[in-house]
């Protein structure tokens, strides 16, 4: 399966909540175009819960064209893939309800990035920086900002939410 496969898939699941398409449950990699393809369904915008974790094939062009219209996710997985700050960004922007994120090695974040979506997530409650490449002054400054911040140094890979997603076959 590839991610028009999946695409085809979500686009019939209109009251879809929480959507797994991680390494851990499928043998294929999403890649950008998919997440743009899959972004165009209807239930994107009810979507409170997405993982991505692993797909090495997802950039900031995927995730930022995906979070632009998952306006009211609440934890997002995006560990292990190739993003920057521009993500982070555009999560800060588009994603006002975010608990929960997991940045499980996402090297090329930086300080800039996580400052940012602390500051404009004002719900944001726990996030996951096991593997990233940030001075730890850093999570003294994120502290500062939001002192009820959980900050995980330990992988997760677990899925957010009380019901398990739909996996997308």
């Amino acid at each position: 399966m590839d991610g028009d496969a999946a695409a085809r898939i979500i686009a019939d699941a209109y009251n879809l909540k929480e959507l797994d398409i991680s390494r851990r449950c499928w043998s294929f990699q999403i890649t950008d175009d998919g997440l743009y393809k899959i972004s165009l369904a209807k239930c994107i915008s009810h979507l409170t819960s997405i993982s991505l974790w692993g797909m090495t094939g997802v950039t900031d062009k995927g995730v930022i064209q995906l979070v632009s219209k998952a306006t009211s996710l609440r934890h997002l997985n995006i560990g292990g893939t190739f993003i920057t700050d521009d993500s982070l960004f555009a999560i800060a922007e588009n994603c006002p309800q975010l608990k929960t994120i997991v940045l499980w090695s996402c090297r090329h974040v930086t300080e800039q990035g996580l400052i940012i979506l602390v500051s404009k997530c004002h719900k944001l409650q726990s996030i996951n920086v096991w593997g990233m490449r940030v001075p730890i002054n850093c999570f003294v400054a994120l502290l500062a900002m939001s002192p009820a911040l959980q900050i995980k140094p330990r992988p997760q890979h677990h899925v957010f939410g009380s019901a398990s997603p739909l996996p997308v076959m």
